[in-house]
Parts: structure tokens; sequence; C-alpha cells
């Protein structure tokens, strides 16, 4: 009972125009959870989840721009949050605010009232799983934006850290801008400093890597005899056959993707020199692992 309650309390509460026929709207599309505009009140916003062009800045790559909050979550777990999201985007706003636990309010168009209304039931079907957060690296945070955008480049490459408030024995990297090897000249270019780290860290470090995809980002929680992997394709479109490589042996392992698709069974998968691969088939919006470790 408890477990399904805290399930419960990790769903975005939705907020449609105060009408008659929005709410109506909302309780056909089988959206329970509404809230009202005291709840939004005192909330801090964040932007809408996706990718989008960043105007008037010169690249050498074409990468695209992810527009995502699970750094913000991980930075700040207390805080409350609201998205105010245009049509079509209310389904990732709730499976990103969902993968981190974050406490989030959806203000939505009512237009995507039924979309949002699958990835809710979608997500309340999936089991309650309390797993501890996969960290490979600890960023010491002095509150300032420079160390925020640090944490949003890493997070856009995969790279799991943790937030701390001073450096901890636990991780071997311990980022604190300013110090010693992290000067704040390199900090103002987040993604060069992101390469770099991710260079110091090696990539038969990561507990994690993505192939094949530069708009998935991943959220992994682990204990000594499982793993639940949280996929958030931010692109828009369906991704078929995603590669995703996992620190550690595994065994059996499942895929819940949401968009209608279900249960799916992992393909391709090798343990071989401490690492675990496999394909992910589909992949809509967003997708949950789960897998046992190797006995």
């Amino acid at each position: 009972m408890t477990s399904l309650l805290l399930l419960a309390l990790s769903l975005p509460c939705v907020y449609s125009a105060q009408s008659v026929d929005s709410r109506a709207t909302l309780e056909r599309a089988g959206i329970r959870r509404l809230c009202t505009e005291a709840d939004l009140a005192q909330r801090e916003a964040l932007p809408t989840p996706g990718t989008a062009p960043r105007a008037g800045l010169a690249s050498p790559t074409r990468s695209p721009w992810i527009v995502a909050s699970g750094w913000r979550f991980v930075r700040h777990p207390g805080t409350k949050y609201v998205y105010e999201v245009p049509a079509g985007k209310a389904a990732l706003a709730a499976a990103e605010a969902f993968a981190y636990g974050a406490d989030a309010a959806l203000r939505i168009d009512p237009a995507d009232a039924r979309a949002l209304g699958e990835m809710l039931k979608f997500l309340e079907a999936l089991s309650s799983v309390d797993l501890p957060p996969v960290s490979d690296l600890a960023i010491v945070d002095d509150g300032s934006p420079i160390t925020g955008e640090v944490m949003n480049l890493l997070a856009r490459r995969n790279l799991l850290f943790d937030v701390v408030q001073a450096p901890s024995p636990r991780y071997r990297i311990n980022i604190r801008i300013g110090a010693p090897g992290y000067p704040r000249e390199e900090a103002a270019d987040p993604s060069a400093f992101a390469l770099r780290i991710r260079r110091q860290l090696t990539d038969d470090q990561r507990a994690l890597r993505v192939y094949g995809s530069e708009v998935v980002i991943c959220r992994l929680t682990a204990d000594a005899g499982r793993a639940r992997v949280h996929v958030i394709n931010y692109g828009g479109r369906e991704i078929e056959g995603l590669r995703i490589r996992l620190r550690g042996a595994y065994g059996n392992g499942e895929a819940h993707v949401a968009g209608g698709v279900g249960r799916l069974a992992l393909q391709d998968q090798v343990v071989a020199d401490g690492a675990t691969e496999f394909s992910l088939p589909r992949l809509t919006t967003y997708a949950v692992i789960d897998l046992e470790a190797a006995r």
C-alpha cells in the first residue's frame, strides 16, 4: 500500500483552464490528480522539454540542443516545480518529472489531455521500485549559474553525477568550479568542460552509455541485485534499436515502453568485460528498463 501511495504522489498534478468543459475533458482522459491555481503558486517554473535551436549561436557541430530539467531536479530535489507546456509536450513533461521523482505540476493545453492521460496511465501501471540513484562523480554546488550549466551539459552527455556541498570520498572525481584542475575560465565553455570530464572519467568507467542517439537522456538507479533505467527521448520521433551499456553484469531484463508499445524483450544482450550491453527495439517518448544482476 505504501509503495502504491508513493507512486501516486510521484505523478504530476494537472491544471487546465478552470472551466466546466476543460475539467470534463481531463476527467474523460482519466486524469484524476487535478491542480488549482493555488497549487501552482510558489512553484519554480520549468522550460518546455524537448529540442530547440539556439538562435544566434554559431556551433561547430549540428548536435541538437536538448532542453531538459533532470539536472535541476538532481540539484534541488526538494523544490516544487511547474511546467507550462504547449500542445504536444505534456506527456514528455510528465515522463521527465516522473523519472526523477520530482514534485511537479503541469499547466497544459486541453488538446493534450488524451496523450497525457495515456502517459499517466502508463506510469501508474509501472511497478514501484525504490532504488538509489547511481552517480560516477560529484559536483560541489556553489549555487552559481555556471555550475548549473556544467550540470546541464553533463546530464545531456549521460554523465551521471551527485550534487554535494563538499568533496566526497565516495567519488574519484569531485568537481568544484574554481578549484585547481577545474578553473572557472574553462567552465565558461560548459560543453568543452563536460567533454574534458568525460575523458577524465573514461568511457570504460562510466556506469551508463547510450549509443546511436543524441536526444536521449537516461537516469539509472540500482542496488546490488537489480537496476532500473529511465529512458527519455527528447527528439519527438520514435527511435529503433537504441543501444545501451551498463557497467556490471545483468541477466534478465525487460522494457516497458510508453505510447501503446507495452512490454518488450531486450535484444542482442551481451555481458563482457564487466559490462552489459543490449538494444531497446523501440523507444517512443519514454521507457523504463528493469534488469536483475547476473548470478
